[in-house]
């Protein structure tokens, strides 16, 4: 068969990485397609894939901005599969959907946010998309009719033990062997969903790596400009290397949904702040289920800060969170083998 994967996120490139892989270790022939994202392109081309960007100029984030983008990209998969011919077309963007029903090649379309999170998305995407593929306990809505559900979370397909083990000398490549060390992520938070999301403030930054520093290194990812005085805390990394810093540190506190899911899914405690924290369905289960991290509404910066002592105070800290961890991985599956029989065996 002939699959064509689009990847509109660098946590895409980490789902479908070992997929694409199999598929092509079984013969299978796989198109990539991808649009202009953080670090998205940078990770492909540390690959021997070829891959084509069908948006490397980017797009504006206003409601225009989005319209047009999406249009850009609608035309420009279109010439690409009249092209390529694929018998599948797999991705987390509206654009397979539209091209999939207007070509009459099937689509899946793979999410793992509830449709009343992502509103916009569900209503451009989910009525053309062929089948549907999210978490179990995911809200699909109207749509559950055409949705597959399976045990597990998009981090499994590539951080499920099968996949990944955290290497400590990538992390001495970057940090002293007996340093301990946290992470603190700043999202843009300008997704079409994120419109009146809050997340951490440079303020709250403060008070955070005031109360960590007693106990720890802190570093800092950040999507969005940092100020002068956090400059010095910035990670300089390959991006690459990433997952195996999030598995060695102490803590991750950021208001990024993805990596937060990411350090729970090793074993890491986290602290997730933003103005989702309660809407969606996987990340509830990985916080109030298996008790990997805590999640924070935006309005809440004062309980942050006390469940960041929590988390301090608490004894044989590591033990107990890969305790709860393994709890986890007996209860789901190996997203990238449970993916790839399901590609290759896919029915519409």
């Amino acid at each position: 068969m002939k699959f064509l994967f689009y990847m509109g996120h660098p946590a895409h490139f980490h789902l479908f990485k070992h997929v694409i892989s199999e598929l092509r270790d079984r013969g299978h022939e796989t198109d990539i397609l991808i649009k202009k994202k953080d670090v998205l392109e940078e990770l492909l081309a540390s690959t021997v894939w070829e891959y084509q960007n069908i948006l490397p100029e980017g797009r504006g984030d206003s409601r225009a901005g989005l319209a047009i983008g999406m249009l850009k990209r609608d035309w420009r998969m279109l010439h690409f599969v009249r092209r390529s011919k694929p018998d599948l077309l797999i991705g987390t963007g509206v654009e397979i959907s539209h091209i999939g029903r207007f070509l009459r090649t099937p689509s899946i379309n793979v999410n793992e946010d509830d449709w009343d999170v992502v509103p916009m998305y569900a209503k451009l995407a989910y009525p053309w998309a062929t089948q549907i593929l999210v978490p179990q306990g995911c809200r699909v809505g109207q749509w559950a009719n055409k949705t597959v559900f399976y045990q597990g979370y998009h981090e499994l397909a590539y951080l499920h033990p099968n996949r990944f083990v955290p290497d400590r000398t990538i992390v001495e490549k970057y940090f002293p062997a007996d340093e301990h060390f946290a992470v603190l992520r700043f999202s843009s938070l300008n997704a079409h969903h994120d419109d009146g999301i809050r997340g951490i403030t440079d303020n709250l930054a403060e008070q955070i790596i005031t109360e960590l520093t007693p106990h720890m290194k802190v570093w800092i990812t950040s999507e969005r400009p940092l100020q002068p005085k956090f400059e010095s805390r910035r990670m300089a990394i390959d991006p690459a290397d990433m997952h195996h810093i999030l598995a060695f540190a102490e803590m991750y506190i950021g208001d990024s949904q993805t990596m937060a899911a990411e350090a729970g899914v090793l074993g890491t405690p986290f602290l997730r702040f933003n103005d989702f924290v309660g809407r969606i369905s996987y990340l509830d289960d990985i916080e109030n289920h298996y008790k990997l991290g805590f999640g924070v509404p935006g309005s809440q910066p004062g309980l942050l800060l006390r469940r960041l002592e929590k988390i301090l105070n608490l004894p044989d800290r590591r033990e107990v969170y890969h305790a709860r961890r393994q709890k986890m991985l007996e209860d789901k599956i190996d997203v990238t083998a449970w993916m790839v029989d399901y590609l290759i065996n896919f029915e519409k």
